[in-house]
């Protein structure tokens, strides 16, 4: 039996500088966090748990922990949705989360999962959080510091008196015990998920408007109740959005807001802007972020270099990689019914989509691709077309299965592979199906698009 040796693509490095207002002694942020659960369209990878990724500039994201979860809720509907982490004022972690199994949309908590942690590598004090006592629920939580009040203000979406979802707040010093919610938002519609960030002083919050999932955004020089006005920001991208998330690039004086899409095959979108207060953002390309596996609303924190080398070392990063094309950068290099390809993001079996790198197999400085979840399986070519076949231990099979990574023909930074034994052919798509064709430097500019990738995960 041939060993293969496993090649990793590395942990997320650290780059440039956020200084973030607030908390404890004004740490230099250097990284993010993210917090989410996981559903992908036929509902194989649904884990209503907390989840975490790590990224260095806020776009491209390495799930922790293999993507699976890192705390699980045990009481109330005992899972969760809509996880969103706070760093409090001394510096440490507070985790909260809707109190929902699945899709389970008549279940109705009065209360939020909360937990502790000093670093996100572990998570202590578990335990339910009474916001109200209405007959609905407390969906999409999130906190933010109000300095006039010297208590946190829980914000989270409930029915009230009004019929419909409005914007409730209840304040805390310790997550422990709440005040009973009041109305902080209500603009006679539906409204849930409101996401919270201040520059130079006014504070701006985006929310849902549940009735045409649109994000709008509000302003406020305070966070009283009542106190926020409907301001220009707004983003409509044409399908369901929802779960806004806004954060500072550590490299630009740019904004980026994220957004969930609801259904029914979910993913997330991308905004930026650098100009919050003017409230206009533009769509990024896909080509230039990557959600991690599978996941759902988003809750995002800044973090420190020696947090984010804590949470690698902690919980390690993936054993596999997905492939992102380079001009259709929402698809994902997968195989079905053995046949190698690219397809939109997301689809089941969502596992067709990972690979392991390891050695190439005719010669260890290439690499090859071995399926999750086929491991006796390779990438090979066959007639020049990419194929997912057994290894059958022959060196007809290994060298078809060998490629030498090359600086992308589109762009350097990205990824093109080169045949070990057809060495004036690289890989790349035609019709989305993955094939070796000869590729040069002279080759049309589309040739090397379709030739070029990017690993990640």
């Amino acid at each position: 039996m041939k060993r293969r040796t496993l090649l990793t693509a590395g942990g997320a490095a650290a780059a440039g500088a956020l200084i973030q207002p607030g908390p404890a002694a004004a740490a230099t942020y250097t990284g993010y966090a993210m917090a989410y659960f996981t559903e992908s369209p036929n509902m194989t990878a649904a884990s209503y748990h907390v989840h975490l990724a790590v990224s260095a500039d806020g776009l491209n994201w390495t799930p922790l922990n293999q993507n699976r979860p890192v705390a699980t809720p045990t009481l109330g509907s005992t899972g969760l949705r809509d996880p969103f982490i706070l760093r409090k004022q001394d510096g440490t972690f507070t985790v909260l989360a809707t109190d929902l199994k699945g899709t389970d949309w008549a279940y109705q908590s009065q209360y939020l999962h909360v937990w502790d942690s000093a670093d996100l590598r572990s998570f202590t004090g578990y335990r339910l959080l009474k916001v109200h006592s209405l007959a609905t629920h407390a969906w999409a939580p999130e906190a933010v510091w109000d300095p006039a009040r010297g208590q946190y203000a829980i914000v989270y979406s409930a029915v009230n008196s009004s019929g419909h979802n409005v914007l409730m707040v209840s304040h805390t010093t310790d997550f422990r015990t709440a005040t009973s919610g009041v109305v902080f938002y209500d603009p006679g519609y539906d409204a849930i998920d409101g996401n919270f960030v201040t520059v130079n002083g006014v504070n701006y919050m985006y929310y849902k408007n549940n009735t045409n999932s649109t994000l709008l955004g509000t302003r406020s020089s305070s966070f009283n109740p009542g106190s926020f006005g409907v301001y220009t920001g707004a983003i409509t991208p044409g399908r369901g959005v929802e779960a806004p998330q806004i954060v500072k690039s550590n490299t630009a004086n740019t904004w980026h807001m994220w957004g969930d899409t609801w259904s029914p095959n979910g993913r997330f979108f991308a905004w930026q802007t650098s100009d919050v207060a003017g409230g206009a953002w533009s769509l990024l390309n896909d080509r230039l972020y990557t959600q991690p596996l599978n996941s759902k609303h988003l809750g995002i924190t800044p973090i420190t270099a020696a947090e984010m080398s804590g949470l690698i070392a902690t919980y390690g990063v993936p054993a596999w990689n997905r492939i992102k094309s380079y001009n259709y950068p929402d698809r994902y290099v997968r195989h079905a019914n053995n046949v190698a390809r690219i397809d939109v993001y997301p689809f089941d079996p969502y596992q067709d989509q990972q690979w392991t790198l390891v050695a190439g197999l005719a010669d260890s400085a290439g690499v090859s691709f071995r399926s999750v979840n086929f491991p006796s399986m390779y990438l090979r070519h066959y007639n020049y077309a990419l194929v997912l076949a057994t290894d059958d231990g022959t060196g007809t099979f290994d060298a078809d299965a060998t490629f030498y990574r090359a600086a992308g023909f589109a762009d350097s930074s990205w990824t093109s592979f080169r045949s070990y034994n057809n060495p004036d052919r690289y890989i790349r798509h035609s019709g989305y199906v993955l094939r070796i064709d000869p590729i040069t430097s002279s080759s049309s500019t589309a040739d090397k698009q379709d030739a070029t990738f990017r690993i990640g995960y």
